[in-house]
């Protein structure tokens, strides 16, 4: 069986820069170890996957682990496979997913995804956590994700991982976020998973789906400006409306071809 398969740059305007992602597009769909099997192969943070219904396109994400409830920067890169690869005839996309549906909009070059919001709330971090961490935060929240608040983007930039004492906690499916008051951005951030294959994600849609409500309130303002500081470096724009996000960027195709099932 031969299988479309694209990867995919998500939140930057250049390759080799945002967040790398794999697209396959299904007519039905594969058991699901055999879609756990391909995302480990590609070796990527996400393989997303999806089959057209007509009006609704079922969408679902697995990382080389297991399968995810949300997903931003896979999402975005299926829509621009839709979009821009796949010459899909409109300006809305509706994906069914695990999350609900997700409504993305496409203008030109960019993608705009209108995602859940999930405010944190204060929490405590668990020991083990601040003991792998080379920098301790100002704040701890929580909502899927922890949500480590620091004084400057310089610090994001330094933080440093002890995986061997980090892989000892499981926040299936959740992860760390660090961030911070942005140098030339409204905000910055990071984000690591425990026990993943990939710790860092070089850029974290859904981790704005926490991001975006809690800096709107900090900086009291509706629109913002983010970047993620991972060595690719992604450029989002924000904006808050209450219980939902809007999370947009751009995407490039990096590469396009074939898997092969026997």
């Amino acid at each position: 069986m031969k299988l479309p398969l694209y990867q995919i740059d998500a939140f930057t305007d250049k390759i080799f820069g945002g967040n790398p992602a794999c697209v396959v597009p299904l007519k039905k769909w594969l058991p699901d170890e055999i879609l756990l099997k391909i995302a480990k192969e590609n070796a990527v943070a996400e393989t997303a996957f999806f089959v057209d219904n007509g009006n609704r396109i079922h969408l679902r994400w697995f990382t080389p682990e297991i399968e995810m409830d949300l997903c931003g920067h896979a999402t975005l890169a299926s829509a621009h496979c839709l979009k821009f690869i796949l010459n899909y005839p409109k300006d809305e996309i509706i994906f069914d997913t695990l999350s609900g549906d997700l409504v993305i909009s496409v203008e030109k070059d960019l993608y705009s995804m209108n995602f859940p919001s999930r405010m944190p709330a204060v929490s405590e971090l668990p020991e083990i956590i601040s003991q792998s961490l080379n920098i301790q935060p100002r704040e701890v929240l929580k909502a899927r994700d922890y949500v480590l608040v620091y004084d400057t983007e310089e610090q994001i930039k330094n933080i440093k991982i002890d995986r061997q004492l980090f892989d000892q906690i499981n926040l299936d499916p959740g992860g760390v976020i660090v961030t911070a008051i942005g140098d030339t951005c409204d905000f910055v951030s990071r984000f690591f998973t425990p026990q993943a294959s990939i710790l860092e994600d070089p850029v974290t849609g859904s981790a704005h789906c926490s991001l975006i409500p809690f800096w709107a309130k900090r900086l009291n303002k509706k629109e913002l400006y983010a970047q993620q500081v991972s060595e690719r470096i992604g450029t989002l724009y924000c904006e808050d409306r209450g219980d939902r996000v809007i999370i947009s960027g751009q995407a490039k195709t990096y590469s396009t071809g074939n898997l092969w099932l026997e």
